[in-house]
């Protein structure tokens, strides 16, 4: 009898563990997903169009979703992916990341905040491998010229190492001090393309199959900046 009870928790465990790791990954599949299906609204919006001289610049790419609440202290959290442009000219399969951010003040509200940054140097992507990494900190970060501007704009494209493009859905007011972060987020990744490998090798690295899931958006990325 006190064996089997004892087989019958391991059992109970086991699927325990079983099923928190499936449902793991399928939340780090849905991020991945959501992050595609922004980057394909940008794109359809000629208000957020990112344009070709700026894809022909890009040496990688992070798509940040975030949701943003508070009522005098604030949060905004979310989900990110970040690819790099890889030597061979292919780009790699998309890393989670997790966004963040805390403020302080009078403030009232609940809002969505999408934002693409292209980034233009290969530097940049290297800052997440150690740290966190704020693009009003850590880089030179400037709003990303679309549509017909980008002309004009040209010299933006050359000089800024981080171009932004974001828009915002919902109501938020208030005069805040905030601190906003990404950060490299090892848990999903191992989830979802279940390895040890970390951030820099899931990046730089392409000795491994990318699963299903994620081709969708590489293929999309691949076609606008090949």
């Amino acid at each position: 009898m006190k064996q089997f009870l004892v087989f019958s928790f391991l059992g109970l465990f086991v699927a325990a563990g079983a099923r928190a790791a499936r449902d793991e990954r399928a939340e780090a599949v849905s991020h991945v997903e959501s992050c595609e299906a922004i980057l394909q609204e940008f794109m359809s919006d000629p208000a957020t169009t990112i344009p070709a001289p700026v894809w022909q610049q890009a040496r990688a790419i992070m798509i940040v979703n975030q949701f943003k609440a508070g009522f005098l202290f604030g949060i905004k959290d979310g989900y990110a992916v970040i690819m790099v442009k890889q030597a061979d000219g292919h780009w790699s399969v998309p890393v989670l990341l997790a966004a963040s951010e805390a403020s302080i003040g009078l403030q009232l509200g609940a809002k969505s905040v999408e934002t693409i940054y292209v980034i233009t140097d290969d530097h940049t992507p290297r800052l997440l491998f150690n740290q966190r990494f704020s693009a009003g900190v850590d880089a030179k970060a400037v709003a990303g010229p679309s549509g017909a501007g980008v002309e004009k704009d040209n010299g933006v494209i050359a000089k800024a190492p981080l171009l932004v493009y974001t828009k915002a859905t919902g109501l938020f007011a208030g005069a805040t001090l905030k601190a906003g972060y990404v950060v490299r987020n090892d848990v999903a990744n191992f989830a979802l393309y279940n390895t040890t490998e970390t951030l820099p090798e899931l990046l730089y690295s392409n000795w491994f199959a990318a699963p299903s899931e994620v081709l969708p958006l590489m293929h999309y990325l691949q076609r606008l900046a090949p």
